[in-house]
């Protein structure tokens, strides 16, 4: 008798290909060249069968340094195909970075275009190969017409992706996750977002990252296509959902912010924008209910192969900063001191449920952030009394100074309030006097030009006195990670050379 712990054993590609192969499943936007599932298929199992024969053999990791894009598409299907986890890695990183990362994850080859061939540091131990041919040292091309392969048994249970975290504090962890997380994630986030048959999702982010690289799997899953943009551009990307009717996107706040900015409004197809890697200001919020933007805003994370919560357009505006209740099948949890805390009650958020990783690569990491609760995330935040959650900043962020703790974010919020701030970002910095001292760095907005003494004595207005920030650096941007989070350790960097 057949079991779930059996079921499925091959590849989503393979299973959507042979229920509905004429079905759109790609659509590259700069060539409007499209791909049907079958076609998709094809080419997969052919890159598959090319890949074994470069490697001599089936790869257990297989590293995917491409840029967003159907090679990147291409190369992770034909990766399961032959059994293999995939390695996501971004070839925007540093070199030093990225030979990290190769070092943790081990992959046995990394494929590549030519295009980001000369971004993949050259290293002892994986096979390079890329997939379009290369003139690059130590990098050789993968052969030009192949047979397919048999598809290997895989088990739900099998690592299926290694995806590093965006390392805002620290070194990236690499995050195993099965394809019963990937399937538990997608399945999850139909009964929130919807599905419909003529669904078109748009993907200009990473696919290195997790909001980049969900929709491969939720689109084999759903039946439903991709529209495919190398890199996001606000007017490019306006232009694409306008010209591709397309029905869903996910972006970070900055992204948004910048659409909106360029004048951008929302097509009538648009169904969601599906807003995470940061948490989105009132105002940007407020600016979405103005111009019809269906804003879906959500926290979620690598370990949890993308969404927990995810709030509707309604819950939102009606209930400024919820992330909204969770998914289905995830269990969180507030704690403090070990304990599940009240309603309105700020504590740890840890998470249980299907799609939680089994761990990372690191078994000490892994132990360090499991206990019989579940995943402990580093994340604060409270659930009021209809069960939406809020998150209010991390553990590791909080600032203690003069004794008293200050929470970041808050005090951003009172900055960012001010009509001639755009955002800022608000830090501890580590003082003999005071422990830590509050600072931030400051985004003006458009044409306003506020002064440090300016945003002082509106802190000082709304704000208790050990709150206010003792240093205000005015900056361009705030540095962000790749993925769209603030980049804490570069914030400091700035303020103190400011």
């Amino acid at each position: 008798m057949r079991t779930l712990d059996t079921w499925p054993q091959i590849d989503p590609l393979t299973a959507r290909a042979s229920a509905t192969p004429d079905r759109t499943a790609v659509i590259e936007a700069a060539t409007g060249a499209t791909w049907t599932y079958e076609e998709l298929f094809d080419e997969a199992d052919r890159l598959a069968g090319c890949l074994r024969k470069a490697y001599d053999g089936r790869p257990d990791r297989l590293g995917i340094a491409m840029r967003t894009g159907i090679d990147f598409v291409r190369a992770t299907h034909a990766a399961w195909r032959l059994g293999a986890a995939v390695v996501p890695l971004d070839v925007r990183e540093p070199t030093e970075q990225l030979e990290t990362l190769i070092e943790k994850a081990n992959p046995d080859a990394i494929v590549c275009t030519d295009e980001t061939a000369g971004s993949v540091p050259i290293v002892e131990g994986p096979a390079i190969l890329s997939v379009d041919g290369s003139t690059v040292p130590g990098v050789d091309a993968v052969p030009g017409t192949c047979d397919g392969t048999d598809p290997r048994a895989r088990y739900p249970s099998d690592t299926h992706v290694v995806m590093f975290t965006s390392g805002t504090t620290g070194e990236p962890a690499g995050v195993r996750l099965t394809l019963s997380n990937l399937f538990a994630s997608a399945i999850a986030s139909a009964f929130r977002l919807g599905v419909d048959r003529e669904d078109r999702w748009f993907v200009s982010i990473p696919m290195a990252h997790m909001g980049g690289f969900a929709p491969i799997v939720r689109s084999a899953l759903y039946g439903t296509a991709m529209v495919l943009q190398s890199e996001f551009d606000a007017e490019r990307s306006a232009a694409v959902m306008d010209d591709y009717d397309v029905t869903g996107v996910s972006f970070v706040p900055t992204m948004l912010s910048r659409l909106l900015e360029s004048g951008w409004k929302p097509p009538a197809s648009l169904r969601f924008v599906l807003l995470g890697g940061a948490s989105a200001s009132r105002d940007l919020i407020d600016r979405c209910h103005g111009e019809g933007v269906p804003v879906y805003p959500t926290y979620g994370m690598t370990e949890t192969a993308s969404q927990v919560a995810t709030a509707t357009p309604a819950q939102v505006f009606d209930n400024p900063g919820t992330v909204g209740q969770p998914l289905m099948f995830t269990q969180v949890a507030v704690i403090d001191d070990g304990q599940s805390v009240a309603p309105g009650e700020t504590g740890e958020i840890v998470i249980e449920g299907p799609t939680v990783t089994p761990g990372y690569l690191d078994d000490e990491e892994t132990a360090s952030v499991f206990d019989e609760h579940g995943l402990h995330t580093g994340d604060l935040g409270y659930r009021d009394e209809d069960g939406r959650l809020y998150v209010v900043g991390r553990q590791d962020d909080l600032i203690v100074t003069g004794g008293e703790n200050v929470d970041p974010d808050e005090v951003a919020a009172t900055i960012e309030s001010r009509p001639d701030v755009a955002e800022a970002a608000v830090v501890g910095i580590p003082d003999d006097e005071w422990g830590e001292r509050v600072t931030a760095l400051v985004v003006p907005d458009g044409d306003g030009a506020p002064t440090p003494g300016d945003i002082e004595e509106s802190c000082r207005d709304e704000l208790a006195p050990y709150k206010v920030p003792k240093s205000i650096v005015i900056a361009d941007a705030i540095p962000r990670t790749v993925s769209g989070t603030i980049d804490r350790t570069a914030v400091v960097e700035q303020i103190r050379h400011g």
